[in-house]
């Protein structure tokens, strides 16, 4: 049904846009090779799953990927790896919150807020860049609740300290 509306609107009201339809695994391949060439994919909620987490890979891993989704109405932001559900009984908690942050940048940005956002990712960036503040993902472990006494920082401890560099 997505592709059927999308190339009837592509016909009547959109001539100008071009309109694919491709398999996942190509895709992916030609994302990764010519990524400059797409300026918007839609995709179903599962072949949109595989390309946000497959290219969350490239900018180091869900817990940097931050998403808005934004219509004529609403908005909605958050990180691509959801709530990460799966780590919900880990205490502390080990999620890595920046791309939860970076999607607050995003919000910020939609509403006009650019300073403050700029702000934020900067702090976020001093964090990263320093790489003595690392949650679990960042030093490529295993989910697990041992990665603290490998040197990971809790959820808590990384926002911590980029709200320091906000200071």
């Amino acid at each position: 049904m997505m592709l059927k509306v999308a190339q009837e609107l592509a016909k009547t009201e959109y001539p100008g846009i071009k309109v694919q339809d491709t398999n996942i695994d190509a895709q992916m391949m030609w994302l990764t090779k010519n990524p400059e060439t797409y300026h918007v994919v839609v995709a179903s909620n599962m072949f949109g799953d595989i390309i946000s987490d497959g290219f969350a890979g490239l900018i180091g891993g869900l817990g940097f990927a931050c998403s808005a989704n934004i219509g004529p109405d609403i908005a909605v932001f958050e990180p691509t790896h959801g709530s990460a559900p799966k780590y919900a009984e880990f205490n502390p908690s080990i999620v890595n919150p920046i791309a939860m942050i970076m999607s607050a940048c995003l919000m910020l940005e939609h509403i006009g807020e650019n300073a403050i956002a700029a702000k934020i990712s900067k702090a976020i960036a001093e964090v990263v860049e320093e790489g003595k503040v690392m949650t679990y993902d960042m030093m490529k472990l295993s989910g697990k609740p041992d990665v603290f006494s490998k040197g990971a920082v809790s959820t808590s401890q990384m926002a911590d300290a980029i709200i320091a560099k906000l200071k």
